[in-house]
């Protein structure tokens, strides 16, 4: 059967909901207080396509840098040294040439002529100096055995002039035969002298005929030689090693002694020529170092020339350079070239950030939480060099900041690192 409810578990039933929908309407005002109280999300940012720098202390180089190319220290025309008309090229503007190098081929028959005339007049003296040689070495020797035969009969003259002496001692000859015997002996010895003396002073005058000779076939020689010279400078070489630039000479065309052919540089005697911008060269001075990057190595140099003036708003500084090219070098090579301005000891520096200028005052990501996040600061700079620049204020040794271009987020304060 039906039990009718009681008026208290009606009331207290309603009491119930009333408490249920006050807790519900004050748990719905807090969650809007919250919400109305949380700041945007800030922005992230992929860590793979940043670039992050560390601040540190110690010794910062300034320097600048650069663009050039290497250029000859000198460059030598090659010159005809003889009259000649230009029959053939052998090199091109851009090859490269040894010392023994042909460049242009000339012709010049009267040089050939005399070439030939002097070789002739050469092999003419040298045959006659062989020809005295053997003629006077005869005669010396027909001298040197008449020498001897005189000797050979002073010397039997003499013993017999001896004999004499002895039978004339013993009564055994007469004193007329030993007279006649010691007057042979006496002549025979001046005879041998005289002989001797023949063959000392024949030496000598075979060596004073020789050496008339010897300087008709060495006058034969140099002008053979000149000739010669004369004639082989036809084919025009390049006297040094290096790369030419330009061949002056027309095939055909009569050039005359002194006349440029062709235009060659060495190398191994290159300079670097490179462009400073003007506003980071008032600290250049003559004498500070360089490297130039020829993108096959690194060639120590120094700052041997400033240009007065600048062009088109960059100053040309020459550079000498005091190690070795690569073999590959060439005059026009590109190249870029640092030059050290000064060394700032116990500096507070970090990499150059992608938009930065020295001495003003940029902002900057600084990672916090553990490099989750970064928060935007100001940044004071100072001094700057090709890769890093000097940290007046801001920044403390250890921090590490955004070098990236964040344009992207200029709007936020903090970002956030994925």
């Amino acid at each position: 059967m039906d039990i009718p409810r009681s008026e208290k578990v009606k009331r207290n039933k309603r009491i119930r909901r009333i408490l249920y929908l006050i807790l519900t309407l004050g748990a719905m005002s807090v969650a809007t207080v919250f919400l109305s109280k949380l700041q945007p999300a800030p922005p992230s940012v992929e860590s793979a396509t940043v670039v992050f720098g560390e601040v540190k202390r110690g010794e910062l180089v300034l320097k600048v840098h650069g663009a050039g190319a290497l250029v000859p220290e000198e460059i030598r025309w090659i010159s005809a040294t003889v009259n000649g008309r230009i029959e053939k090229h052998h090199v091109k503007p851009g090859d490269a040439v040894r010392e023994e190098t042909a460049l242009i081929e000339m012709s010049n028959p009267e040089l050939e002529r005399d070439a030939l005339d002097a070789q002739t007049q050469l092999v003419a003296a040298e045959a006659e100096l062989s020809n005295q040689r053997v003629l006077l070495r005869s005669q010396y020797l027909n001298q040197k055995a008449q020498s001897a035969a005189v000797r050979a009969d002073h010397t039997r003259a003499k013993i017999m002039s001896e004999t004499d002496a002895a039978l004339l001692k013993d009564g055994l000859t007469s004193e007329r035969n030993y007279k006649l015997s010691k007057s042979t002996a006496d002549e025979l010895a001046e005879r041998a002298q005289i002989e001797q003396e023949r063959l000392e002073i024949g030496a000598d005058s075979i060596r004073a005929q020789i050496a008339v000779y010897e300087a008709r076939v060495r006058q034969s020689r140099a002008l053979y030689d000149l000739r010669r010279k004369q004639f082989d400078a036809l084919k025009v070489r390049a006297g040094l090693s290096g790369v030419v630039h330009d061949v002056a000479a027309q095939i055909g065309k009569q050039v005359p002694i002194g006349a440029n052919l062709a235009l060659v540089a060495d190398p191994s005697k290159l300079k670097a020529v490179i462009r400073i911008a003007e506003t980071q060269t008032r600290d250049i001075a003559i004498g500070q170092r360089v490297e130039i990057d020829t993108r096959i190595g690194i060639v120590k140099g120094h700052v041997a020339r400033i240009a007065p003036a600048p062009t088109q708003g960059l100053l040309p500084i020459d550079v000498a350079l005091d190690g070795d090219l690569p073999k590959s070098a060439r005059p026009d090579m590109t190249v870029d070239g640092t030059i050290e301005i000064e060394r700032l000891k116990d500096t507070i520096y970090v990499q150059r950030p992608a938009v930065s200028q020295e001495n003003n005052v940029i902002s900057l990501f600084k990672l916090v939480e553990g490099g989750k996040e970064a928060v935007r600061v100001q940044v004071k700079l100072g001094r700057s060099s090709v890769t890093d620049i000097e940290i007046l204020e801001g920044l403390k040794v250890g921090d590490r900041v955004i070098l990236s271009d964040t344009s992207q987020v200029d709007a936020a304060s903090r970002i956030r690192l994925n």
